[in-house]
C-alpha cells in the first residue's frame, strides 16, 4: 500500500465520519411496505413470470466463527453458564460426536475445548459456513448445506443451473471445497438441479491501515503496520463482477432446518417480484423519457434549431416532458421516499429525474422490532435537501442529537440483511456500482489485535453506504425468515432442531 493512502486513511480515522441527517424512521406508515396476502401472492406471481438474465445467490461467508464461540471461549478457561448450558445439551447440537466428546457426564471446559480446539472438532478456527448446524434422520448439514437448498427452491435459472457466489477468506477455501464436494452430487440428484458454486475473496487491495488509540500506525511486533479488511463494504466490488441481472443476498448464518423453509421460500420470491415490479415500472418510464427527449434532439439537429430555443424547440420543456417529470416525482416520492432537490430549469429538472431513476435497484426486507432499537431502516436527507430510504448502523446515528434520537427511537423495523438485487440498466448494461458508493459513510471502529487497543477504519457497508445511491424499497417480511446463528447456543432455538 502506497505511503498517500495510508496518510489519507491515517487522516480519516482522526477526522472521522459526518453524522448523517436522519428525517425520520422507515416505518408502515411511510418507508416500508406492508404487503396484504393478495399483494404478496400478486408479487410472487410476478417473479415467477418474469424473464431475468440469470438469477445469482450471493453468501456473505468471510471469516472464522471466533465470535459464536466468544463465551465458549471464556468457559474453557474459567466454567460459565455457556459452557454448562453446552455440555447439558451437548447431544442435541448437530455437530455432536461420541467419538469426540465421550459419554454423558460431560465436563463443561472438557467439552468446550474439544469444541473449540484442533484435538477435538477445531470450531474456534472454522468459517461458519461448514459448521454443522442441523441434524436430520438421514444426514447432518451444514450451514452452506441450507443454502444450497435454499437457492433450488427459488433462484433456479432457466437451463436448472442455480449459482452460489460465496465470499470467503483465502485460508477457508479447503474447507469450504470439502463442504461442498460433500453434498454437491447428492443434492443435484435429489432437487433435480445443477449447482454451479464459485468462492470469491475479499480484495487485498481494500485492506485500510490500523491506527493507534492516538492515530498513529499501529505496528506489529515486527515493526511493519497493521493492515486489516474493511469490513462487508468491500464487498460492493465482489458484487460488481457478478454477471447475472437478479441477485438475492442472504448472510451464511441466516438458515433454517428445511421443514420451516417456506416460509423463506415464499418471502424470498415476494421480495423479488416486487424488485422485478419496480425494475419494469422505471424502465417504462426511463424507455418513454428518452423516447420523447431524443426524437425531439434529433428532429432539431435535423432542422437546425438553435439549442437555445425554448419550449416547442427545448425537448426536456415540452408538455409531454414536463407531464411525465411530474409523474416520476410523485412516483418517486410515493414509491421510494424520494424528495428531489430544487432543479435550475427543465432541463436540469429532467435530467436530475433520469439519472435518479437509472440506477441499481434493492428491495429489502425488514423485521418487525421485538427489542431494542438498533440499525435499520430510516429515511435520511442529503446535502442537497433530497430524501431517501437508507439502512443505517448504530455508529451512524449521532447520540448527542435530539432528532437522530427521537428518530431510532420511533424505529418499528430492523435490517435482517435479507435483500435482492437488480445490477442491469434498462438497455441491459451493467451498472458500475463503485459509482453508486458514498465514501461519507464509513466507520472508525475500536478493535484489538494481540491484546491491544487499535482504532480501524472501514469502508460503507455492503448495505449501507455501500449500497448509498441505489434505488431502494424496504418490505416487511415475517420473524420466521430470520433464524441467524450468532452464538452457538443458538443452534438449540426451533428453526435449527
Amino acid at each position: 500500500m502506497d505511503n498517500a493512502k495510508i496518510n489519507a486513511e491515517l487522516e480519516r480515522i482522526k477526522k472521522g465520519f459526518p453524522w448523517l441527517d436522519i428525517a425520520a424512521p422507515a416505518t408502515p406508515g411511510r418507508g416500508i411496505e406492508v404487503l396484504t396476502e393478495e399483494e404478496a401472492a400478486r408479487a410472487e406471481a410476478y417473479f415467477d413470470n418474469s424473464e431475468v438474465d440469470g438469477r445469482c445467490k450471493f453468501v456473505p461467508a468471510s471469516g472464522a466463527a471466533s465470535r459464536m464461540f466468544k463465551d465458549v471461549f471464556a468457559g474453557a478457561e474459567s466454567e460459565n453458564d455457556a459452557v454448562r448450558k453446552l455440555a447439558a445439551e451437548l447431544e442435541n447440537f448437530a455437530f455432536y460426536d461420541p467419538e469426540v466428546f465421550g459419554k454423558a457426564p460431560y465436563d463443561p471446559k472438557e467439552t468446550a475445548r474439544k469444541l473449540l480446539f484442533e484435538d477435538g472438532l477445531g470450531y474456534g478456527k472454522k468459517p461458519k459456513g461448514v459448521l454443522k448446524f442441523h441434524r436430520y434422520p438421514e444426514e447432518v448439514r451444514t450451514a452452506i448445506a441450507e443454502h444450497f437448498v435454499e437457492g433450488q427452491a427459488y433462484m433456479r435459472n432457466a437451463d436448472g443451473t442455480v449459482k452460489l457466489i460465496v465470499t470467503i477468506s483465502p485460508e477457508h477455501r479447503e474447507l469450504f471445497e470439502a463442504a461442498v464436494a460433500e453434498i454437491k452430487d447428492k443434492f443435484e440428484a435429489r432437487y433435480g438441479v445443477r449447482y454451479d458454486v464459485s468462492f470469491t475473496y475479499q480484495d487485498k487491495a481494500t485492506d485500510t491501515v490500523a491506527a493507534t488509540p492516538e492515530g498513529k500506525p499501529f505496528l506489529k511486533a515486527d515493526g511493519t503496520p497493521l493492515f486489516r479488511p474493511a469490513g462487508h463494504g468491500a464487498l460492493i466490488y465482489n458484487l460488481n463482477e457478478v454477471d447475472e441481472e437478479l441477485v438475492s443476498i442472504k448472510n451464511i448464518d441466516n438458515v433454517c432446518v428445511e421443514r420451516m423453509q417456506p416460509v423463506t421460500y415464499k418471502w424470498k420470491k415476494v421480495l423479488m417480484g416486487r424488485a422485478l415490479e419496480l425494475r419494469d415500472k422505471i424502465f417504462d418510464y426511463l424507455y418513454t423519457f428518452d423516447q420523447l427527449t431524443e426524437v425531439r434532439k434529433n428532429l432539431a439537429d435535423f432542422l437546425y434549431i438553435p439549442a437555445n430555443n425554448m419550449n416547442q424547440d427545448d425537448p426536456y420543456a415540452t408538455p409531454e416532458c414536463q407531464e411525465l417529470c411530474n409523474e416520476i416525482e410523485d412516483f418517486l416520492r410515493s414509491e421510494l421516499c424520494i424528495e428531489m432537490p430544487p432543479a435550475k430549469d427543465c432541463r436540469d429538472r429532467a435530467e436530475q429525474l433520469r439519472a435518479k431513476l437509472n440506477r441499481p435497484i434493492r428491495v429489502c426486507g425488514m423485521v418487525k422490532n421485538e427489542g431494542e432499537p438498533g440499525g435499520g431502516p430510516f429515511i435520511v436527507r442529503a446535502a442537497d435537501g433530497s430524501t431517501s430510504l437508507q439502512i443505517l448502523e448504530g455508529a451512524q446515528i449521532n447520540p448527542d442529537s435530539p432528532e437522530a434520537m427521537a428518530a431510532l427511537k420511533g424505529a418499528t423495523h430492523f435490517n435482517p440483511v435479507d435483500l435482492v438485487c437488480c445490477l442491469r440498466d434498462y438497455k441491459g448494461e451493467k451498472f458500475n456500482l463503485p459509482d453508486y458508493v458514498d465514501p461519507e459513510t464509513g466507520f472508525v471502529s475500536s478493535k484489538s489485535y494481540e491484546g491491544r487497543q487499535l482504532l480501524a477504519l472501514e469502508l460503507p457497508g455492503l448495505w449501507n453506504g455501500a449500497m448509498s445511491d441505489w434505488n431502494t424499497l424496504f418490505v416487511e417480511v415475517p420473524i420466521e425468515t430470520f433464524n441467524p446463528v450468532k452464538t452457538v447456543l443458538d443452534l438449540l432455538r426451533p428453526a435449527h432442531r
